[in-house]
């Protein structure tokens, strides 16, 4: 009981220091190690198990939509980057170069991806040819480099993994409809899998992606009122084609330039899980993407038949779901915490008078709640509070961002309830100019996270100058 009461006391509260919480679990759970190699780090086996389950139910939405995987280089030659002007500038200050090949200098210098545009665009014009050859819908997974000044585990690396789709069209109105559809897929995988409620909407023209027409994306609130860009969608319209130049032969026999698009998620929606769902006592992970979803803790395990029963829970358990037993000489108080802090969503103790009893004891992590349940029909029972976390986290995310979303229609009323309530979402009308967005930002401390596509009309007028309103946009303080 002293390592467990150690354990805990290890982790900095929340309400203390909201980053030296999240820092002291993404170290305590076993997530990451950090390296030798300044803001890189080590994903260690449990966080990556945690991208690998994203990476899985990612990857079969995907697929379903039929869209492949690829695999591009990692290396960009500098005179293909520079093909897109608005693109290699908005990328220039972040991006890593490779000089040397061994000891001897390179004749053109190769960047270390940042993404993957120019590397498409060029494959692209090598097969596209005709209007037969179209649509390609490509998606890969890989790491990629931003030389990022600050960073931090998950949220802003140096290196890190991401899937970046990738897909060009005979018609502006079918990449249109595919950036839209897959701005969709990732809200949906966030509010179903990931139990986090998030809101969609339109980039401003100062904060969409680097040689996009429009930029999309999800935008969800953290558990300390900051926002959290968790994916985008860009639709680049014809103006990659033209600098690549990738032409296709329609069926009217004419040359045309095809319209692009690409997408993309990473690691970081591991930070978003820690951020949203998290507490003072470690992780809580939705069931969708937890490595063990159930945890099998025999208690008086020494006595005779605790670990033949616990072993025949696993096997009948793990037909369905990801289970694990824990017959470590370790103390059920210690295992309690251990799996606390990583999160399990179902623990399942187990001991001599429940084995009598025929039943168990079923621990949500969420809430801690515990019920007796027989064991004639513990698979359902289980199932039934996998969904239970999910839902309690869900509506506990919802509530949190319904809290913390103030609307305003004054700069001063911006300012009164951020001070008063604490960061958060904060929405407001806009008249569509840069210069109040930058002047908002400026007074305020908010930036805007995006155009909800679900309009609010809170005011006729803008939030800054008051000149008629545009816009209602979210604003809020990033990570």
């Amino acid at each position: 009981m002293a390592d467990q009461k150690k354990m805990v006391e290890e982790i900095t509260s929340m309400d203390v220091d909201f980053a030296k919480w999240y820092t002291d679990i993404v170290k305590k759970a076993e997530l990451i190690e950090y390296t030798s190699v300044k803001g890189c780090m080590v994903i260690r086996p449990y966080g990556y198990a945690i991208w690998e389950l994203i990476q899985k139910n990612l990857d079969e939405r995907f697929k379903a939509l039929g869209h492949e995987n690829v695999c591009m280089p990692m290396f960009i030659p500098e005179s293909l980057l520079e093909k897109e002007k608005d693109h290699v500038e908005g990328f220039a200050p972040e991006v890593a170069w490779v000089t040397h090949g061994g000891s001897e200098p390179l004749e053109e210098r190769l960047c270390v991806r940042p993404t993957s545009e120019t590397l498409f665009c060029e494959h692209y014009a090598n097969i596209i040819h005709s209007h037969r050859d179209l649509p390609k819908l490509y998606n890969q997974w890989v790491s990629v480099v931003r030389w990022e000044k600050t960073t931090r585990p998950f949220l802003r690396s140096r290196e890190f993994l991401w899937q970046e789709g990738h897909t060009i069209h005979a018609t502006a109105e079918e990449a249109i409809s595919e950036t839209e559809c897959m701005l969709n897929v990732y809200a949906d995988f966030c509010e179903s899998d990931l139990a986090m409620p998030v809101v969609k909407g339109k980039k401003t023209e100062s904060d969409k992606f680097a040689g996009a027409v429009s930029t999309y994306a999800i935008e969800a609130l953290m558990h300390d009122g900051k926002a959290l860009q968790a994916g985008t969608s860009h639709y680049f319209g014809d103006g990659f084609a033209k600098a690549f130049g990738i032409q296709y032969q329609s069926k009217e026999n004419k040359l045309e330039y095809p319209h692009q698009t690409s997408w993309g998620v990473t690691t970081r929606l591991i930070g978003a899980i820690i951020m949203t769902h998290g507490d003072n006592n470690g992780l809580i992970l939705p069931p969708a993407v937890a490595p063990i979803q159930a945890v099998i803790i025999p208690v008086a395990q020494h006595k005779p038949g605790v670990l033949d029963k616990a072993n025949e829970l696993k096997d009948l358990l793990s037909k369905d779901f990801r289970v694990k037993l824990d017959d470590s000489d370790n103390s059920p108080g210690w295992k309690y915490s251990e799996y606390e802090m990583k999160g399990v969503p179902v623990r399942i103790e187990i001991g001599p008078r429940d084995i009598e009893n025929n039943q168990c004891v079923l621990v949500t992590r969420h809430n801690r709640e515990k019920t007796i349940v027989s064991l004639d029909n513990l698979q359902e029972e289980v199932a039934k509070k996998l969904e239970e976390v999910r839902t309690g986290l869900y509506n506990k995310a919802f509530e949190n961002r319904e809290n913390k979303t103030y609307s305003c229609k004054t700069m001063d009323e911006i300012i009164k309830n951020l001070e008063e309530k604490g960061d958060g979402f904060v929405k407001a009308m806009w008249c569509g100019e840069e210069a109040c967005e930058d002047e908002v930002k400026e007074k305020t401390g908010v930036g805007s996270r995006c155009i909800p596509l679900i309009q609010e009309n809170l005011s006729d007028v803008c939030v800054c100058c008051g000149k008629p309103a545009k816009h209602m946009v979210v604003w809020g303080k990033a990570y």
